[in-house]
């Protein structure tokens, strides 16, 4: 860095805070400085960076599951907000242990991070007592845990629900089932909203109906498929289904066809989570968006303040409201024609929205 800010006539600290892409520095100078760095194949030295400001510049990120693409669309924003600070992402997955999430989270602290990022699968709050005793800064995503003041964010659960229970109620559904999540703080809102839908349109809502599975977050589209094979089997037959998150809804809708049912004329079904792939299913699927970038880069943001911050700011929970995209999986012809939704191919959908607005609250 010396070598670089004596060849530009520029200061060390100028240098590095273009290392480091803060954000008052001219675009002149910054250009001028990356393109040196560029010429001289220039390597920060991390450990030498750690030990004059006593960060790692490492963030761990533990999810259920790496290969859920909601989670995978969360590690992406976030990755993209801490990296524009000069912070890098650490992912492990708990795949839905507590024990192992311990593990992991343990494996991580070890490395020294700066902060962590967590969509839990624990149902008690030992782990993080042993966090916070060690000091280290955390956000929890998705999944709240009761009894735990912490940061937090994610979607309004219940908005999620039932919207879109009223959604295929909307499209002529009136016995509706669902496949529900565990019995975490998403699950049981969900399941929630799903109930408050049926009693608010007049439906009655049966236990029969309802389908739960222990682990939702890997191997969910087979867990869908077993879970709608019992459905199946209800009398009278459901005519639309409600999933906890789109791999569900997908399960589901495989098994809804191999059983010569049409989907939707038949049965509808909306999932949760508007992950993009519907352009690989036979039908496109209809889903609730929880706004993934958004819970990346809101995550960042609080992370980082805390980080960087001298005093620990107050907890806070930042609940983004859902909206509904509608795709083929729901959309009756008859139906279509009087709410005035227009089926879009391949994929493409039309999202209606309750509200744009997010709630923050302090904790």
């Amino acid at each position: 860095m010396k070598d670089i800010a004596k060849d530009l006539n520029l200061s060390v600290v100028t240098i590095s805070k273009v290392l480091r892409n803060h954000p008052d520095i001219a675009d002149e100078t910054r250009e001028r400085v990356l393109q040196r760095v560029k010429e001289l194949d220039y390597q920060p030295n991390i450990m030498a960076r750690s030990l004059v400001t006593g960060r790692s510049y490492l963030i761990g990120l533990v999810v259920p599951d790496l290969l859920h693409p909601f989670f995978a669309e969360i590690a992406k924003s976030l990755s993209a907000a801490v990296g524009q600070r000069g912070y890098s992402l650490i992912i492990s997955s708990s795949e839905e242990n507590a024990e192992l999430e311990a593990r992991e989270v343990q494996h991580l602290m070890a490395r020294q991070l700066d902060g962590l990022v967590i969509a839990s699968t624990t149902n008690t709050t030992d782990l993080f007592d042993r966090i916070d005793r060690q000091g280290l800064p955390y956000v929890l995503i998705d999944r709240e845990l009761e009894g735990l003041v912490a940061n937090f964010v994610g979607t309004n659960d219940e908005a999620a629900g039932r919207m879109a229970t009223e959604h295929l109620i909307d499209q002529g559904c009136r016995v509706v089932a669902h496949i529900r999540g565990r019995n975490n703080s998403t699950g049981i809102r969900r399941f929630d909203g799903y109930k408050n839908a049926l009693q608010r349109r007049g439906l009655q809502y049966s236990e029969s109906l309802v389908v739960a599975r222990s682990s939702v977050d890997i191997e969910s589209t087979r867990l869908g498929a077993e879970a709608m094979r019992l459905l199946l089997r209800h009398k009278p037959l459901p005519d639309g289904l409600f999933a906890y998150n789109d791999p569900l809804a997908i399960g589901a809708m495989d098994a809804i066809l191999e059983a010569g049912l049409r989907v939707p004329e038949d049965i509808a079904v909306i999932g949760c989570g508007n992950l993009h792939y519907n352009s690989s299913l036979r039908v496109p699927l209809s889903s609730i968006d929880q706004n993934s970038e958004a819970i990346g880069e809101r995550t960042a943001a609080i992370l980082l303040g805390m980080i960087e911050s001298k005093v620990r700011p107050q907890a806070m929970s930042v609940i983004l409201e859902p909206s509904l995209m509608v795709r083929a999986s729901t959309i009756r012809s008859s139906e279509a024609a009087t709410s005035g939704l227009s089926y879009q191919p391949r994929g493409r959908s039309k999202r209606l929205q309750t509200s744009s607005l997010q709630k923050t609250r302090k904790q």
